[in-house]
């Protein structure tokens, strides 16, 4: 009998890679050629991770030696932690027991998609979108189904809750919320999130908050969706280290979901990693509880508005270039579909062309499913001073020397 020959081809070859990762290294790269290159396209902050969060990591692991398993859903100190933090912030009654830990605010989002999302269901997810949504729903033969934001130049994205609604089958199982929004920098406004919260109770929809960004608002109000007091009968919510205290490499985030959810959702947790690393939650803990430590991240915060707004007035009075001000996140997200057209150049190509002719990295808004980020660039504005004044005169330069070319 002939043996059966493994196939990736129903499964994964259809997937979305992240974008991200592989611009990350083209900059290695060309930087290892002795190359000057400005990276505006990457989602973390440009400082190290505070001092006091890594004293207490090595602590743990050389003095403490806290190397062995520990809870699956985490240290009942991180997770206590967790739910003062949120209930702080938010006014919500989060119990620590609703906290589940995991290595990374994507293992989250996996571990709620794979614990409630079946075959044949349908996924509401607002586009321009961070690629993990869609993908995790693929791997669990779900369909992703995209809303779109629209843009206006002078207001920016906004979300059209009609269409929203227009999209809810039978099949309607979750909507994906990311707020503030990957990689456009909208905060939805709290009529929105409102709006989104009745459709769901109306139409018996889970709710997948992601609000890893919760920190950085520059302007207006936020709203949490964990501040309504019935979010646990819709609400899957998710959050992390990684932005608000620059830990993207530690790998550390979490998911909070309704007492009863949660005990069976560790039982999943643990079939998938076992459980976050040890000492990396004893600094997770300091992170959320230290003082210091959350003035560092407030004066980070007050930092990146003067960064956006350094951007923003960069990329003004380009021909073809549209940028609003992003009010969340740290994203500028312009529209170039003129330019292009101008120039006779698809987004891809002209991302090529900045990183060989002017060894500056953004995004192209193609890298975000579904397609609503055709013909838009990302960039980031968690950078220096000198970095941003440095990429936009690049930018402006390859832009300029462009059009000059089409006359």
């Amino acid at each position: 009998m002939k043996p059966q020959t493994l196939s990736y081809k129903e499964f994964v070859e259809d997937m979305l890679g992240e974008g991200g990762f592989v611009y990350i290294a083209r900059c290695r790269k060309l930087a290892e050629k002795g190359y000057k290159v400005i990276n505006l396209s990457i989602g973390q902050p440009d400082t190290p991770t505070p001092d006091g969060i890594i004293k207490v990591a090595v602590h743990s692991l050389i003095l403490e030696k806290f190397t062995s398993y520990t809870e699956t859903p985490g240290i009942p100190e991180l997770r206590e932690a967790i739910a003062e933090y949120l209930n702080e912030r938010y006014g919500s009654d989060v119990s620590w027991e609703e906290v589940i830990v995991g290595p990374g605010a994507k293992a989250a989002l996996f571990l709620a998609i794979a614990a409630y999302v079946r075959e044949g269901d349908e996924v509401l997810i607002i586009e321009p979108a961070y690629p993990a949504y869609s993908e995790i729903a693929k791997v669990f033969r779900a369909k992703p189904v995209f809303v779109s934001l629209r843009f206006e130049n002078t207001n920016g994205f906004r979300l059209d809750i009609e269409a929203l609604v227009e999209k809810i089958t039978k099949r309607t199982k979750m909507i994906v919320i990311n707020n503030p929004h990957n990689p456009t920098g909208t905060v939805l406004t709290g009529k929105e999130i409102d709006a989104i919260v009745d459709i769901a109770r109306e139409n018996k929809l889970l709710i997948l908050a992601d609000e890893i960004y919760d920190n950085f608002v520059y302007d207006g109000a936020f709203r949490s969706l964990l501040s309504y007091p019935d979010w646990r009968d819709w609400l899957l919510y998710v959050n992390g280290f990684s932005k608000t205290f620059s830990m993207t490499g530690w790998r550390l985030g979490y998911l909070v979901v309704d007492r009863r959810a949660s005990q069976v959702l560790r039982k999943l947790a643990v079939n998938i990693w076992g459980c976050p690393t040890s000492f990396v939650q004893k600094a997770g803990a300091r992170a959320l509880r230290d003082h210091g430590i959350r003035k560092w991240v407030e004066k980070l915060v007050r930092r990146y508005r003067e960064m956006r707004d350094l951007m923003y007035e960069g990329l003004q009075d380009l021909y073809g270039v549209e940028v609003w001000k992003s009010r969340g996140a740290f994203y500028l997200f312009p529209r170039i579909k003129r330019f292009l057209n101008t120039v006779g150049m698809g987004i891809e190509e002209f991302v090529e062309y900045l990183i060989d002719n002017y060894q500056l990295i953004v995004l192209p808004g193609s890298v975000f499913p579904d397609k609503a980020g055709e013909g838009y660039v990302r960039f980031s504005f968690s950078a220096s001073r000198e970095e941003i004044v440095e990429g936009v005169k690049r930018f402006r330069e390859a832009v300029e020397e462009l059009l000059s070319r089409a006359k």
